[in-house]
């Protein structure tokens, strides 16, 4: 499973946290968590389904569900994740245990902002108890490494920023993590420690412990190393069984069949070296669908003009791959049986006929709320049994698919945003308010019954802009889902930057009021 991958985004949506008591099996736990109907989050970078129970990687910490997402548990600005973000998520099968890793944006030389990482978190209990582990990083004297019968040169990484975690895969008693800047490291004993694993240069397609070798293990090149190596730029990582992983990089796919032994080799596959090979070399993401035996990658333009974006795909263990898709930007996989599932830019792409034809979903509408979700903007999806699980930019999804259909069937939205202190209580989000790049969300109760409501737009001088909604049938209460307007008057037309007033009518109660400033 792989979370979208280096535009590192910092979403910061209007949310609330609060300690709670809650039961968790049979225990009760005073810890510093919420209990919510909603993630804390509206960006979904990741998702993990384990029968009843999902795990979401979001911009605001971690959430978890333990009913399928009717509950949610969030972590965030709590101990051990404060604010940061989070960058990957893993479950380690053979452990039970679940994986995080964190990070954060630092400022460096020049005021300009970089993301940095912050470590490796894990629970073995279901997020009871969590423990921290520190982002690896290098001595300034490890610069060397032993690689079979060589000792190779190997730039150390002594710094955090641009040294982040972008994915987590698992074999029997090893944790592998794709560090950017760090390349790809692994440990064996729940990261107390961490060891480089050395990857072909550039100008190689393939490594073994006997070949002799000469090359320096380094991102980029400087002082300490001349040349730098796309192929060590590692953005993905996948296990296919217990011995066989896969590294997604800036220059291709490498597989390795002995991912046990000290030292394994290594092939690559990339958009030069083969007859039929991947569409680009950025790998962004990996994916592999057991019923099918098929790997997908998420396949990205690089360097080479003659490369472009897509979905590869392999049913032979990567030797040869088709490429669909063309021109899609991909994120994530997820599969349901043998089916694909893509997310994209430009929405969540499934196929039933092995990558041939694509069908996205129709408009995703909250059965009981009437909330929509609006993005096309998909980083992450998860399966479990007949329920799918999408991750968009603003908002999450859930659909309990009826049995032999295709995106048909109940579907549940979530989206985040700070509770309401009492049902007499409304505002409005983003605010400042940009119409061209985001739509605004009005949230108010109608304390659990079904109202009327209608939501009306003015400018500063209370002249009249637009009718939002007018007499809609509405029911919700201080956490339930907002209507959206579209910053646009009566004529289709955005409005000006300026301070507008909105005046909400709930019923036959007294009408409520709010400002907007709308800024773009």
């Amino acid at each position: 499973m792989k979370n979208f991958i280096f535009l590192f985004i910092i979403f910061y949506q209007a949310v609330f946290s609060q300690v709670a008591d809650y039961k968790l099996g049979n225990e009760l736990s005073n810890l510093e968590k919420s209990n919510s109907l909603n993630p804390t989050s509206n960006t979904i970078i990741d998702i993990i389904a384990i029968g009843d129970t999902i795990w979401l990687g979001t911009s605001r910490g971690i959430s978890v569900s333990f009913d399928h997402g009717e509950n949610w548990t969030n972590f965030y600005e709590t101990s051990p994740f404060g604010n940061d973000n989070i960058s990957a998520i893993g479950y380690d099968n053979y452990t039970r245990t679940f994986w995080c890793a964190t990070a954060k944006s630092q400022e460096v030389t020049g005021g300009q902002k970089l993301p940095a990482g912050t470590g490796l978190k894990y629970t073995t209990d279901f997020g009871n108890t969590w423990n921290s582990v520190p982002q690896p990083v290098d001595g300034q004297n490890d610069n060397q490494i032993q690689y079979g019968i060589n000792t190779l040169s190997a730039l150390p990484v002594t710094v955090t920023v641009q040294n982040l975690c972008y994915d987590i895969a698992f074999t029997p008693n090893t944790i592998w993590i794709a560090t950017f800047a760090g390349g790809l490291r692994r440990s064996t004993d729940n990261g107390q420690t961490w060891q480089r694993v050395v990857l072909p240069p550039d100008n190689k397609n393939s490594i073994a412990p006997t070949d002799t070798l000469d090359f320096c293990l380094a991102p980029v090149g400087g002082s300490f190393c001349s040349v730098g190596n796309l192929n060590h730029r590692v953005f993905s990582v996948l296990t296919v069984n217990d011995s066989t992983v896969l590294v997604g990089t800036a220059n291709g796919i490498n597989k390795t069949t002995n991912a046990n032994d000290a030292n394994p080799s290594w092939v690559k596959f990339n958009h030069q070296n083969q007859d039929n090979p991947i569409s680009g070399n950025f790998i962004t993401a990996l994916g592999y669908s057991k019923l099918s035996n098929t790997i997908w990658a998420s396949t990205w333009k690089a360097e080479d003009p003659d490369e472009f974006y897509g979905v590869s795909f392999s049913s032979d263990g990567g030797l040869n791959w088709q490429t669909t898709l063309y021109d899609e930007r991909p994120h994530n996989f997820a599969f349901k049986f043998a089916q694909p599932i893509v997310l994209t830019d430009n929405g969540a792409f499934r196929s039933t006929d092995g990558g041939q034809t694509w069908i996205l979903p129709n408009s995703i509408i909250d059965i009981q709320t009437g909330a929509h979700l609006r993005s096309n903007v998909f980083y992450s999806a998860a399966v479990t049994g007949n329920y799918i699980f999408l991750g968009s930019d603003d908002g999450l999804a859930r659909l309990r698919e009826n049995f032999g259909s295709l995106w048909e069937g109940e579907w549940k939205v979530y989206l985040a945003s700070q509770p309401l202190s009492s049902d007499e209580e409304v505002y409005c989000y983003p605010n400042p308010f940009s119409p061209r790049q985001e739509l605004l969300k009005f949230r108010y109760s109608t304390n659990g019954q079904e109202e009327k409501v209608t939501i009306r737009i003015f400018d500063f001088g209370f002249n009249y802009v637009t009718t939002v909604i007018q007499n809609a049938s509405r029911i919700t209460d201080i956490e339930g889902a907002p209507d959206f307007w579209d910053g646009k008057d009566d004529n289709g037309n955005f409005v000006p930057n300026g301070v507008y007033f909105y005046r909400i009518e709930i019923g036959d109660k007294d009408p409520l009021f709010g400002k907007i400033l709308v800024l773009q």
